[in-house]
């Protein structure tokens, strides 16, 4: 037997060795990485669809790069490559089968606006289907291939003004908040004519006039703050269905002054089950709750299936007979987790079952027979694929806590799935049913072959909480035993995300620093998702202190190794990162140097400038003007302790970065710059939080190049 694991162990040696390189990970290999996503099965599962983005040169400047995502096929028998079946300038996402495998649908932007084109798998140009004024975007077929389903967001205004959508010129019910008008009456439709010297209703035509050449911004909306910008906007998302072929208008589907987020025909096409916000009562911007609604397809007989105050009911899927539908639910509260129910379709409340599973869950996805449920859930570094038996209620897992599975679909004994994973960012693979008989279909990655890479170490501790706290230890990329190495802290935000093996995210950062000659360390502290309810709550009220100790006790224990310099530590981390980046260094000053990025350092200005600002209510339990509140937020705001920081610190944000706002960041600065602290400020024009994942591919490496530079400056002193 001991034989029998030490060749296994040296077969796995050897593999890593074999697939891993000699050329080092480069800052530019960032432009190399392709995704695969948007996996789609064809009806008789012999061919899947998929979606690849690709960094490509901007065509009109060559310095500049811009992202490209177009449709591929494969046939699922394992032979033969992927084929390319758009391309051009302009993407192509999102595909989905006509149900007799005949026709794809997918969506592409026209003129600022996504619509909905086909392609004949006999060939040919794809066809766009949708010229509607309003988009249309994430289609879906009905049963018989005869029509197309699709939402589009509708402003307020031009749902108040739509003859067709609205021809009773119909208002909401609910308070829209302006000072001064208690029935909403500003927001009717006016005959009245621009004049500044005019009548009352003259002048607010004027200034309506004014606000809509953007002369002036009028807030009146609770949640005023896009990801990018002020905004007065409020936009409804309603379904609308188009017919094959006649060059017919869309019908809608739903209507009124609320938003549905997701729907899903039955079986036999009659009905349509639709998850969403519909509230007569209360504003639009304020209510947090969903339900689940089922409408005749013709869009007439709208009722409630499931709907609770304090509740949130999503991702409502019907079953392939029509017998189920399966959904999460949860409470309102974003330090949460949903749990996954199933009722009969024309059943009751009461007849709900849930099935307990203590971890976020998405991509619900039935096989043919009805007799399982496919899932992906976060856990303990990976994206981990699974499986529902119906009829026991048990859960099976189907792929690795070391890999993510970003995108699948399942049909018959076919499973198609895309993957990231140390070995390579991105591939299309296939399997059996139960996730078996895996084989990589893809080659968009193999550039990562001639790379050296690192493979990280999983290893765990037990907090002061008696919790289990998992993190992973990467050396650098030629590492010697003889030799000391500088140590990256590498954070994750959230503060409620997971990252492991299986983050795709991190992928390239990670393995440059380690070409560069760095060891990196991350971990999941508390507060973390994909280990349950209890360790996600578990720093509440605690933002700073209990998940510093957890990082920086795996950085303790990766240095106890002994291959790493003591003197050479340093920290990065963005968005509730770079809050703990910045609080670890106002209280620890063992770093070389720290690099935060996009994030939050008071609490107090965060609820006003940041449109993710209910996370302060959520983890502190109130808002800043309550005393007991406003105590934990100076407590907790590392812009309190900004005297104690001494470490050499870049600071980087993005110049449209609305989530959590960038007044903060300069406000750090400026108290650092007062201090005379070695601290630069790096803003990226235009840039929004997204910067390191989808953001200009430039920003995207002069951040992270320039974080190598400011590391190995405070190096050469």
């Amino acid at each position: 037997m001991k034989k029998i694991i030490a060749l296994l162990f040296l077969f796995q040696l050897q593999f890593i060795v074999a697939q891993n390189g000699t050329e080092p990970v480069l800052l530019t290999d960032m432009l190399k990485i392709k995704t695969v996503n948007n996996v789609s099965l064809s009806p008789d599962a012999k061919l899947a669809a998929f979606t690849v983005t690709s960094i490509e040169e901007d065509d009109k400047s060559k310095i500049d790069y811009k992202y490209k995502t177009h449709i591929y096929t494969v046939s699922t028998t394992g032979k033969g490559a992927p084929k390319q079946l758009t391309y051009g300038t302009d993407s192509a996402t999102r595909p989905v089968w006509s149900p007799d495998g005949k026709t794809i649908a997918f969506s592409r932007v026209v003129g600022e606006k996504m619509q909905i084109f086909l392609l004949s798998m006999e060939g040919g140009e794809a066809k766009q289907i949708t010229k509607f004024r309003y988009g249309a975007a994430n289609p879906k077929w009905s049963p018989d291939g005869n029509s197309i389903l699709f939402s589009a967001s509708i402003p307020l205004k031009d749902l108040v003004r739509d003859s067709i959508l609205n021809p009773a010129k119909s208002i909401p019910t609910w308070k829209m908040e302006k000072p001064g008008f208690e029935k909403n009456e500003h927001v009717s439709a006016s005959t009245a004519k621009p004049n500044p010297n005019g009548s009352l209703s003259e002048i607010r035509a004027f200034l309506e006039r004014n606000a809509d050449d953007q002369k002036a911004l009028v807030l009146n909306k609770l949640n005023f703050q896009s990801e990018t910008n002020l905004s007065s906007d409020i936009n409804f998302n309603h379904f609308f269905e188009v017919s094959i072929g006649n060059n017919t208008e869309p019908k809608e589907i739903t209507k009124g002054f609320y938003s549905l987020s997701t729907a899903d025909y039955t079986p036999d096409g009659k009905q349509i089950i639709l998850s969403g916000d519909v509230d007569e009562v209360e504003n639009a911007d304020r209510s947090q709750e969903t339900e689940i609604f089922m409408v005749d397809a013709n869009g007439s007989n709208f009722k409630l299936l499931l709907g609770e105050a304090g509740k949130r009911f999503s991702g409502a899927t019907v079953s392939n007979s029509g017998k189920w539908i399966v959904f999460l639910a949860s409470t309102t509260s974003f330090v949460t987790i949903p749990t996954l129910s199933l009722m009969p379709i024309d059943g009751t409340a009461k007849e709900i079952v849930t099935i307990p599973f203590d971890r976020n869950i998405s991509d619900l996805t039935w096989s043919k027979d009805d007799k399982f449920l496919y899932f992906t859930a976060q856990m303990n570094g990976g994206n981990v694929l699974h499986k529902l038996n119906i009829a026991t209620k048990k859960i099976e897992v189907l792929s690795s806590v070391d890999a993510g599975i970003t995108s699948f679909d399942v049909n018959n004994n076919t499973l198609v799935f895309s993957k990231t994973q140390v070995s390579n960012p991105s591939e299309l693979y296939l399997a059996d049913a139960n996730g078996k008989k895996e084989q990589k279909s893809s080659n968009f990655n193999d550039w990562v072959l001639s790379k050296k890479l690192s493979f990280p170490t999983k290893k765990t501790f037990t907090n002061e909480q008696g919790m289990t706290v998992e993190y992973w230890v990467m050396p650098p990329s030629n590492f010697k035993t003889d030799q000391k190495y500088p140590l990256l802290l590498e954070i994750h935000g959230g503060p409620s995300a997971m990252w492991g093996p299986g983050e795709a995210s991190m992928w390239h950062e990670y393995q440059y620093f380690c070409s560069k000659g760095y060891g990196v360390v991350y971990s999941n502290p508390r507060g973390s998702g994909g280990y349950g309810l209890d360790f996600l709550k578990a720093n509440i009220n605690d933002w700073g202190t209990g998940p510093s100790s957890d990082v920086l006790t795996a950085l303790d224990k990766t240095v106890a190794e002994g291959w790493a310099d003591k003197s050479k530590l340093f920290i990065t981390g963005g968005s509730y990162a770079g809050y703990l980046t910045a609080w670890i260094i106002s209280h620890d000053n063992r770093f070389k140097a720290a690099c935060a990025q996009r994030g939050v350092y008071d609490l107090n200005t965060f609820f006003g400038e940041g449109n993710a600002w209910r996370l302060v209510p959520n983890y502190f339990g109130g808002y800043p003007w309550e005393p007991k509140v406003k105590e934990i937020l100076a407590r907790e705001s590392p812009i309190n302790y900004v005297q104690n920081i001494t470490t050499p610190f870049i600071i980087f944000h993005g110049g449209n970065d609305r989530r959590t706002g960038f007044i903060q960041a300069e406000m750090l600065f400026r108290s650092l710059k007062v201090l005379d602290r070695p601290v630069e400020f790096v803003v990226h024009p235009g840039a929004t939080h997204e910067i390191t994942r989808n953001g200009d591919n430039r920003q995207r490496m002069d951040q992270m190049l320039r974080t190598y530079e400011f590391f190995q400056r405070t190096l050469e002193k």
